[in-house]
């Protein structure tokens, strides 16, 4: 058949039926949507429901009013009044008149604070060093379009989840109970996971590079090596030095924290401060662990911009 017949026995649409064709093509695709969206938030409704029950959102308990008394109350309005008296407890004192002297007092062991706290960030570095290692390493055979086969993907991407999956706090009690206390725990313990977490990123970031480069380099009779630090590494660069300092930041906090269980920092100062109760402590730390992330994440912005806009530059 010609094109001239074609058209012929089927001639365009035009005029009032296009419009309408056009308006009912519309209408059954915006009620598909509708449709669509309906279920979507009645399943997620479904789900945040059940996840409420499963939490104890909707429990019931008996609360000692301050008469004596006890009755049935809903656990959220009756434990947020805990919540603020125990964060009052945490505020010190602190009076114009004698502020320096309050202030003291509330730092009283900040020498042995600061050395901790120097032992963190030691520990946040050395973990995000080993962590950039491992996740560079890992990235390029875990990526489904850099991997030499499938075996090697599969084994190092499942190696990556495994790392990345265990939280800090289990490995640094693993790595307490083969090494002993003290922050060399801390520091297998964050960089394992920080490997795992890194090594996802750089391989998210090494999918969706531009392949032409490293066919070049391999018609050129690179070798997959060649492949990597010519073609992908200067494309992914800028993307490997964002996620290092996003993590470094991450495991200053997780390095506070994992001192709870012996492996160093002010995790240990955390831990004896809640154990015995004192209150203005925790909040000290809690300021110093503060102030400590928003220097260190100006710092990393401000490295971060001038690398990446160098970086354009050439």
């Amino acid at each position: 058949m010609t094109l001239t017949a074609e058209l012929t026995a089927y001639p365009p649409v035009s005029g009032p039926s296009a419009v309408a064709a056009f308006e009912r093509d519309f209408a059954t695709k915006r009620r598909r949507a509708r449709v669509n969206w309906a279920v979507g938030s009645a399943l997620f409704l479904a789900a945040f429901l059940a996840t409420a029950w499963l939490g104890d959102f909707f429990k019931v308990t008996q609360v000692t009013l301050q008469d004596g008394s006890r009755e049935w109350r809903w656990i959220i309005p009756a434990g947020l009044p805990r919540l603020g008296e125990y964060v009052v407890q945490t505020f010190p004192t602190l009076r114009w008149e004698s502020l320096g002297a309050d202030l003291a007092e509330w730092f009283w062991r900040w020498q042995v604070w600061l050395r901790l706290l120097i032992e963190t960030i030691l520990i946040a570095f050395m973990a995000t060093t080993l962590g950039v290692i491992g996740g560079f390493v890992l990235s390029f055979p875990a990526s489904r379009n850099l991997a030499p086969n499938k075996w090697v993907l599969w084994i190092c991407r499942h190696y990556l989840e495994i790392a990345r999956t265990v939280p800090e706090l289990v490995w640094a009690l693993i790595f307490v109970f083969c090494f002993s206390v003290g922050p060399m725990a801390g520091v297998l313990a964050v960089g394992l996971h920080a490997t795992g977490a890194l090594g996802k990123l750089y391989s998210e970031a090494n999918e969706n590079i531009d392949m032409a480069p490293l066919e070049g380099v391999k018609a050129a009779g690179g070798t997959w090596f060649d492949q990597i630090r010519y073609g992908a590494v200067p494309q992914v660069l800028p993307n490997i030095i964002s996620y290092t300092l996003l993590r470094f930041e991450i495991n200053v906090r997780a390095s506070s924290i994992i001192g709870y269980v012996g492996a160093g920092g002010l995790g240990q100062e955390i831990r004896t401060a809640m154990s015995f109760q004192e209150y203005t402590d925790l909040s000290a730390l809690f300021v110093i662990i503060f102030v400590t992330v928003v220097v260190i994440d100006y710092g990393s912005e401000k490295l971060r911009h001038r690398v990446i806009g160098l970086g354009r530059e050439g």
